[in-house]
């Protein structure tokens, strides 16, 4: 069974880390975005006028690919509150263009988006440790979790499935996955209400004042 982290274990996670960490793990158990897609995403690949996430490329190894299916490549919804973060978050950013990384290496100059596993390995695994909470955790944890918690929340099965950008043996459905549908948002946005007990979104910027960029 894949390890997976509880709301309650996500919102204590998310008070004891810094700014960068917040804001990755938040983005990825609210998506179910992939690491490899996670840190492929560029600014150019978010519509903020509406409020969706293109998925279209990986980065795995240093290596910038294409998505593998086209279920992979499929528009996910971005919460108003998540893309209140990244806004926020690329006002601080040091590559902030459409072309650049949303999270660029800043020793690499932006030219390569950040390490994922040393922010996972140096930030959140010490904080998972100072919690407590005795589980081995990776990026595909948050995936995991969210799929967990939109099973949880009663999230209609095939929702789950878009969502997720499952493949699907069932061809003919896959017609009316590829846009963000209302059920979709609304099935995202129950997980974040879930995760931040209807927090206020004044905690937004100091999310985005405190972290250390330059992995």
């Amino acid at each position: 069974m894949p390890t997976i982290l509880h709301a309650v274990e996500i919102q204590r996670l998310l008070d004891n880390v810094t700014a960068l960490p917040r804001l990755l793990i938040f983005l990825d158990v609210t998506t179910g975005l992939r690491q490899s897609e996670l840190f492929g995403t560029r600014w150019s690949d978010l519509e903020f006028d509406n409020d969706e996430i293109n998925v279209v490329r990986s980065v795995v190894h240093g290596v910038i690919s294409r998505c593998k299916t086209e279920s992979s490549a499929k528009p996910i919804p971005m919460n108003p509150l998540l893309a209140g973060m990244l806004k926020e978050w690329r006002k601080v950013a040091p590559f902030p263009s459409l072309g650049d990384w949303v999270f660029a290496s800043k020793r690499a100059k932006g030219k390569r988006p950040i390490w994922g596993q040393t922010i996972m390995r140096k930030q959140i695994h010490p904080a998972i440790e100072k919690l407590d909470i005795n589980k081995r955790i990776g990026w595909h944890t948050f995936r995991h979790s969210y799929s967990t918690l939109l099973r949880n929340l009663g999230t209609d099965i095939k929702v789950q499935q878009d969502l997720l950008r499952h493949s699907s043996a069932r061809l003919t459905l896959d017609t009316y996955t590829q846009a963000v549908t209302p059920a979709k948002r609304e099935a995202q946005n129950a997980v974040v209400k879930l995760l931040l007990s209807l927090e206020s979104t004044d905690d937004v910027a100091p999310m985005a004042s405190d972290s250390k960029i330059g992995t």
